[in-house]
C-alpha cells in the first residue's frame, strides 16, 4: 500500500502527549468528524487580521472599513465555495454553526404545528430536534447498513400531505455514508418540496451540492475553529417577516412602536458579528479551493480503504454502516465496536496508552446508532431508565475514527495496531474506573497528565 502523507499543515500537528507508561507520544488526531484543528494558513490569516480588527458595517474609520471588507470577503468566499453566484438568488448568512443555521431556517419558514417536515433517521440531532419544535415529522427509514435510497425518500414524500421541507444530511457523521443528494433534490423539487441539507460533515470532504435550497455548515469542522459557520438559502425566504434574532445591525429605522428591518443578509445578522471567525472561515474555504477537490478526494479515499480494511481484519472488531459488508464509498470514517469491551473503555485506552484521539458514544445521532447496533425498543427503554436515574454507564455506543487533511497513513496504521493490541494483548496495564455520572473511564495512577486533577470537569464524552 502506498504511504499517504498528510495533505495540509495543521496547527498542533506532531505535538506529543503524555501516556500512562510515562512516555510522550505523537498525538494521533482521529476525531476530525467532531472538530478539526486550524489550518496553519487559517491561523496566519487571523494573526494578520487582528491588528485591523474593528466594528463592521457601522464605522467610517479606516480600520472599520478594513474589517468590513474582510468580513464581506468571507461572505464572497462562502458563495464561491458553495458554487452559488454572489449576484444570484441566494444569500449567505454568517452565523455560529450548523445547529444555529438549521434553527434559523426552522424559525424563518413560519411553519405551523400541523405542517410536516420529512427527514431521516440518519440525521444528527441538529437536523432532528429543531423540526420537532415547530412541525410534525415524517421519517425516511434506513436499512441494516444504515443507508436509504432516493426512491425511499420519494415514497416518504408521497406518504401524506405535501411536506413544507425535506431536511437531510449530506454525509453521515457516524458512518461517512453519502446519500445521493442531487438525485434526491430533483425528486423533491418535482413534488414542489424545498430541500435543506446539513452539510456539516460533507463540506470539508466533497464539493457542496447545488441542488439543495438551503445549505448549512460549520467552520469548526472545516479547519477554522473560530466560531463561525454559514447558512445559504433563497433571498425571498429572508426578505420579509421578522428575523430569527432581533437587534442592532438588522434594521434601517427603529421607533418605539415600529421597526423597519433592513435587507438580507444583514437582516439576519443582528448584533456584533464574529468578524475573526468569518475571516478564518473564509480563509479555510479559500485554502480548500487551492488544494482542490481531486487531491482531497484521492487522499481521503486512500485513508478510507486503509482504515476500514485494517479494522475489518481484526477478529472481534465489528464495523457499522456500509463498510461492515466490505469496501464502501464513504468518507474516511470507521465506526466500530469491540467484542467484550465498552466503547468508552476502548476510547479511554486508545488515549491513555497510545496517544490516539477518537470519539465514542452515540455521536449526536442516537436514533441512527440504535438502528446500526440493532438495539430495539426494550434496550432503548432500559437505557432511558438508567439515564433518568443519573447513571450513564449503560448508554449504548460505538467508537469512531475519522480522518482529515492532516491525517497520514502512519496515523491510521497506529490506530489499527493499537486496536489489535487492545483485542489481543490481554488485560489493561492499569485499572480503569468508570464514572456512573458520565459513563467515561479513567485510569488509576499518578502519571503526569493523568492525575485525578487532570480529569475533565463537566459533561460526558459520550453525551450529545
Amino acid at each position: 500500500m502506498t504511504s499517504e502523507p498528510a495533505l495540509a499543515a495543521l496547527v498542533g500537528a506532531g505535538m506529543e502527549v503524555p501516556c500512562i507508561d510515562g512516555t510522550a507520544r505523537p498525538y494521533r488526531d482521529l476525531d476530525c468528524g467532531a472538530s478539526t484543528p486550524a489550518l496553519e494558513v487559517v491561523a496566519e490569516a487571523v494573526t494578520d487580521f487582528l491588528p485591523w480588527y474593528s466594528s463592521v458595517h457601522r464605522g467610517a474609520g479606516y480600520k472599520s472599513r478594513r474589517a468590513t471588507t474582510a468580513y464581506e470577503a468571507a461572505r464572497d468566499s462562502t458563495h464561491h465555495f458553495a458554487r452559488r453566484p454572489a449576484d444570484g438568488d441566494d444569500v449567505v448568512i454568517l452565523l455560529r454553526n450548523t445547529t444555529e443555521a438549521i434553527n434559523h431556517v426552522a424559525y424563518r419558514l413560519g411553519l405551523a404545528a400541523d405542517d410536516e417536515v420529512v427527514t431521516t433517521v440518519v440525521e444528527h440531532h441538529a437536523n432532528l430536534l429543531p423540526w420537532a419544535r415547530v412541525a410534525r415529522r415524517r421519517w425516511v427509514e434506513c436499512g441494516t447498513e444504515g443507508t436509504f435510497s432516493a426512491e425511499q425518500v420519494a415514497a416518504a414524500l408521497d406518504d401524506g400531505p405535501t411536506a413544507r421541507l425535506l431536511a437531510l444530511t449530506g454525509a453521515s457523521n457516524v458512518t461517512g455514508w453519502l446519500p445521493p443528494i442531487e438525485e434526491i433534490c430533483a425528486l423533491a423539487h418535482d413534488r414542489g418540496v424545498p430541500v435543506l441539507v446539513d452539510a456539516a460533515q460533507l463540506a470539508p470532504h466533497r464539493p457542496l451540492p447545488t441542488g439543495p435550497d438551503f445549505l448549512a455548515f460549520s467552520g469548526h469542522k472545516l479547519y477554522a475553529p473560530y466560531g463561525a459557520g454559514a447558512l445559504i438559502g433563497p433571498r425571498r425566504v429572508f426578505a420579509t417577516g421578522d428575523p430569527f434574532l432581533a437587534g442592532g445591525g438588522a434594521v434601517d429605522l427603529v421607533d418605539l412602536d415600529e421597526v423597519i428591518w433592513t435587507d438580507p443578509p444583514e437582516r439576519e445578522e443582528a448584533g456584533s458579528p464574529n468578524v475573526i471567525g468569518a475571516v478564518a472561515f473564509g480563509a479555510a474555504m479559500d485554502e480548500l479551493g487551492r488544494i482542490g477537490w481531486p487531491a482531497i478526494e484521492h487522499h481521503e479515499a486512500a485513508l478510507a480503504r486503509q482504515l476500514q480494511d485494517g479494522l475489518r481484519g481484526i477478529a472481534g472488531v465489528h464495523l457499522l454502516g456500509p463498510a461492515a459488508a466490505g469496501p464502501a464509498d464513504t468518507l474516511a470514517v470507521a465506526t466500530f465496536t469491540v467484542e467484550g469491551m465498552h466503547h468508552a473503555l476502548v476510547a479511554a485506552r486508545l488515549s491513555a496508552e497510545f496517544g490516539i484521539g477518537v470519539r465514542h458514544g452515540c455521536f449526536c445521532a442516537h436514533p441512527y446508532l440504535m438502528r446500526l447496533l440493532g438495539i430495539g425498543s426494550e434496550g432503548v427503554a432500559e437505557a432511558r431508565a438508567a439515564v433518568q436515574r443519573g447513571d450513564r454507564r449503560a448508554i449504548p455506543g460505538a467508537v469512531r475514527a475519522s480522518c482529515g487533511l492532516g491525517t497520514s497513513s502512519d496515523d491510521v496504521d497506529a490506530l489499527v495496531v493499537a486496536v489489535r493490541a487492545l483485542v489481543e494483548g490481554g488485560p489493561a496495564p492499569v485499572t480503569y474506573l468508570q464514572d456512573s455520572v458520565t459513563g467515561d473511564y479513567w485510569p488509576e495512577g499518578d502519571r503526569a497528565g493523568w492525575h485525578d486533577d487532570d480529569r475533565p470537569k463537566g459533561a460526558a464524552c459520550a453525551r450529545g
